[in-house]
């Protein structure tokens, strides 16, 4: 009577397994003190950003780069440092990258997030001809909530249009400016590549409005990415419960701390306690337990079968994996599947991004962080 059973619990667990092992995590370099960026150089080495404010260069054979000279002063602290990294969609011509960081005030205290612009020596030892581009207003004493996420922009055909996207958390302590326009503070900014501000931007000529701002009502936005047809997806930490996923529109409003599908750390309801409400934007997809998201790329690769492509890859930094995300049509649509991955190796995923190779890669949140490759299973 009880083999079916049995037999019942083995199918489940030969299922588990198999799912568990549709990839193969290889460390290309450890040692890493909490890495928070990944990019890919033309030569085939990797550009790695560390919180603790050092850029180095890693070899495919995992071989670490003293810290890249010429960054500017950064605030390390807490969820401070040097975070995000880019490079130019034209970097193999002009050796232009892109990079934000918690950046100090020049007197008194506070700190807000920064964005800069950069040129990479010939010999990947200095940063040359550094530039701010942008500097959240106003600055605050805060360790908490940078975003500082970028994507360059492109047209729905693919091309590069000279603008950049970046995410910025409202600083924990200044949330409700989350809904107001006369600050950055959990906002989605887009500026031109030298720093200037986008014409078309929904706020210009608003009196009132910092012109920088796309949309407005974010927490504290860790992933962005583009989807093929040029759009804007990101996804933000919620309180406790619900992280979201959204698709930043011009001139939205994306809610918080009006509307939010979790609740404040000490259990009360944030807002009214409603996750609805006229002139505010729904989450595409939202997690409750939150997992803690960071690090978000789409898979155009066919290196882990046809079936991946299309899929949206999300870091978690609560529940230590790597989240495989079936949308219902490949770039688009709401999310149908998600699946684990990653979960072996007991780490924070930060940040995840597709190589020129095709495979995925991640890096590890810790002071023993890792560049990690993920082979398909064998």
């Amino acid at each position: 009577m009880l083999k079916p059973l049995f037999y019942a619990l083995f199918l489940s667990v030969v299922s588990a397994f198999a799912q568990a092992q549709t990839v193969m995590p290889v460390t290309v370099a450890k040692g890493l003190n909490h890495p928070w960026a990944v990019a890919f150089l033309p030569d085939g080495d990797f550009l790695v950003s560390e919180r603790s404010g050092a850029l180095r260069v890693i070899k495919p054979d995992g071989k670490t780069g003293q810290p890249i000279r010429g960054l500017p002063a950064i605030a390390v602290g807490g969820q401070g440092g040097l975070l995000d990294v880019v490079l130019d969609s034209d970097f193999s011509r002009n050796q232009t990258l892109y990079f934000c960081f918690s950046e100090p005030a020049s007197q008194g205290a506070g700190n807000s997030t920064a964005l800069a612009s950069a040129k990479l020596s010939t010999d990947m030892h200095q940063l040359e001809g550094l530039r701010i581009l942008f500097s959240q207003r106003p600055k605050v004493a805060s360790e908490l909530h940078f975003g500082c996420r970028i994507v360059e922009s492109k047209s729905a055909q693919g091309q590069a249009d000279g603008k950049l996207f970046m995410t910025l958390g409202e600083r924990f302590n200044r949330r409700d400016d989350a809904q107001t326009l006369d600050n950055h503070h959990g906002k989605v900014i887009r500026i031109n590549k030298d720093g200037s501000i986008p014409t078309d931007n929904p706020f210009i000529g608003r009196q009132g409005a910092l012109p920088e701002i796309w949309s407005y009502g974010h927490r504290n936005p860790q992933g962005a990415t583009l989807n093929p047809k040029g759009e804007l997806w990101i996804h933000e930490h919620g309180p406790r419960g619900g992280d979201e996923i959204n698709l930043p529109r011009s001139g939205a409003n994306y809610g918080w701390p009006v509307v939010s599908y979790g609740r404040n750390y000490d259990f009360t309801a944030v807002g009214d306690g409603n996750s609805v409400k006229a002139n505010t934007e729904q989450p595409l997809h939202h997690w409750t337990p939150s997992i803690a998201p960071s690090g978000m790329a789409f898979l155009t690769s066919e290196k882990y079968g046809r079936a991946w492509v299309g899929n949206l890859m999300v870091g978690s930094l609560k529940f230590n994996y790597l989240a495989r995300i079936e949308l219902e049509r490949p770039f688009e649509g709401k999310v149908v599947k998600e699946t684990r991955l990653l979960e072996s190796i007991r780490e924070r995923v930060r940040d995840v991004r597709q190589g020129p190779d095709g495979y995925i890669y991640v890096v590890t949140d810790s002071a023993n962080g890792q560049l990690i490759r993920l082979d398909p299973a064998k």
